[in-house]
C-alpha cells in the first residue's frame, strides 16, 4: 500500500483504486456468469447439476462470510484485498481445466469463499472512505461492480463471435482482472486494525442487521439470477444465438451501473424508503416483461429495467450497515452479506431446481415476487 503525506491526495487516491477493485470484482462475477453454458457442455451436465456447483459457491460464501468480521477486525482491507483475488482468479482461470465434477465443485467452493471475502473488505472500505469523505460514495462504487460486470460479460460476447475457447478467454481474463486488482492494492488506505481481535463475534445478523439482510438477500436473488441464468434463459427458452445471449447479462449490469453511477445524486436527494420500494418496483416489473414476452429483444430490454430498478438496493442496505451505532462497519456489513449473499449465491441453485421441476421461465420468475417483497418492507426495514 502506498504511502501518501498529503491525506486528501491520499483519499482520492484510494477512491480510485477501490472503483478498480469493485470494477475487478464484477469482471470476475460476470466472467463466471456468462461460461454457465459452458460449464453445462463441458462437463455434460443438467440443470440440477449446475444448481448444485452454484450451491458449492454459495456454502463456500456463507461460510466465509461467518468470518469475514474477524478477519477484517484484525487486517485491513488492503491487506486482504491482494490475497483473495490472487485465489479468485486462480479459481476462475481454472474452471474448464478439469474433466471431474468433483474438481468442479472444488473450485466452486474456493470461489464463493475468496470473492465473499473479497466483497466485505471492499465494501468496508467503501464505507470508511464514504465517511471520511463526508458524502455518499456507495452506488458509484457499487456501479463499477457492475460495470465490471458489464464489460466481463461483452468481452465474451465479442470473443465468442470470432472462435475465441471459453477455457481460453477464462484464463486470460484471470490474469489481466487479478493484475488490476495487485496493482490498485497498492494505493488502498492504509488503516490499523488490531491483530488481537481474537474476541469478535461471528458475523451472525440480528435485529436490524437481519432485517437489512434479509432485503439484501431478496436483492441479491435478482443479481444472482442474472448472473448465472440470464444467457442460458436466452439461449435455451428463446433459442437466441451465442454472442446475442451473451448480452444478457451485460444488458443488466450496463443499466445496473448507470443507475449506481448516479445513485449517489439519487441518495442525496431521496430517502431510502421511497427509493426502495420504486428501486423494487421497477425490477418487478423489467422481470415480468422479460418472462412474459417470449422475444430476444423484450428480454434484453426487460433484463435492462431489473438491473436499473436494482441498482441501488444493495448500495442502500450495506451503507446503513456500515453506519448502524455501536457496530463496527466490517461486522455491519459482513453480518448482512452473510444473509444477504445467501440470497446470492443460493437463490439461483433454487432457480435450478424449479427449472429442472418446471420450467427456467417459472425459475426466474422467483424474482418479481423477491422484488415486490423489498418494496413492501421498505418502511420497516428504515424505522429505527
Amino acid at each position: 500500500m502506498r504511502t501518501c503525506t498529503d491525506p486528501s491526495q491520499a483519499l482520492r487516491g484510494a477512491t480510485r483504486a477501490l472503483r478498480v477493485q469493485f470494477f475487478v470484482a464484477g469482471a470476475l462475477f460476470a466472467t463466471l456468469g456468462v461460461h454457465v453454458p459452458s460449464l453445462k457442455t463441458h462437463y455434460a451436465l443438467g440443470e440440477q447439476a449446475i444448481a448444485i456447483a452454484l450451491l458449492a459457491s454459495g456454502a463456500g460464501s456463507v461460510g466465509a462470510l461467518l468470518q469475514a468480521g474477524r478477519v477484517l477486525a484484525r487486517h485491513a482491507p488492503g491487506r486482504v484485498v491482494p490475497l483473495v483475488a490472487v485465489l479468485c482468479a486462480c479459481a476462475i482461470g481454472n474452471l474448464l481445466t478439469p474433466a471431474a465434477y468433483g474438481v468442479l465443485l472444488v473450485l466452486m467452493l474456493a470461489y464463493g469463499a475468496a470473492a465473499a471475502l473479497f466483497d466485505v473488505a471492499i465494501n468496508d472500505e467503501a464505507t470508511s472512505i464514504e465517511r471520511l469523505a463526508g458524502r455518499p460514495l456507495m452506488s458509484g462504487f457499487h456501479g463499477m461492480f457492475s460495470l465490471g460486470g458489464m464489460v466481463g460479460a461483452g468481452a465474451w460476447s465479442a470473443l465468442a463471435a470470432t472462435g475465441v475457447e471459453p477455457a481460453a478467454h477464462l484464463a486470460g481474463s484471470a490474469i489481466v482482472l487479478v493484475a488490476l486488482s495487485l496493482l490498485a492494492s497498492r494505493a488502498m488506505l492504509r488503516e490499523a486494525r488490531d491483530a488481537g481481535a481474537e474476541r469478535v463475534p461471528l458475523s451472525l445478523p440480528r435485529g436490524p442487521l437481519l432485517l437489512l439482510g434479509l432485503m439484501a438477500g431478496m436483492g441479491l436473488v435478482a443479481e444472482g439470477a442474472m448472473y448465472d441464468w440470464s444467457v442460458l434463459y436466452l439461449r435455451q427458452e428463446l433459442g437466441t444465438r451465442t454472442d446475442v445471449a451473451s448480452l444478457g447479462y451485460a444488458c443488466f449490469s450496463g443499466a445496473m451501473a448507470a443507475g449506481r453511477f448516479g445513485g449517489d445524486w439519487v441518495r442525496a436527494r431521496v430517502a431510502p424508503v421511497p427509493l426502495l420500494r420504486a428501486s423494487g418496483l421497477l425490477g418487478a416489473a423489467g422481470m415480468a416483461m422479460a418472462l412474459a414476452i417470449p422475444h430476444p429483444a423484450a428480454a434484453l430490454a426487460g433484463f435492462a429495467l431489473v438491473g436499473l430498478g436494482f441498482a441501488n438496493i444493495v448500495p442502500v442496505l450495506f451503507s446503513a450497515a456500515g453506519q448502524l451505532p455501536g457496530i463496527a462497519a466490517a461486522h455491519g456489513i459482513a453480518a448482512v452479506s452473510s444473509v444477504g449473499y445467501t440470497g446470492l449465491m443460493a437463490g439461483p441453485p433454487v432457480i435450478g431446481f424449479i427449472a429442472e421441476a418446471h420450467s427456467l421461465t417459472v425459475g426466474m420468475g422467483v424474482v418479481i415476487v423477491f422484488a415486490a417483497v423489498v418494496a413492501a418492507c421498505a418502511r420497516r426495514a428504515f424505522a429505527r
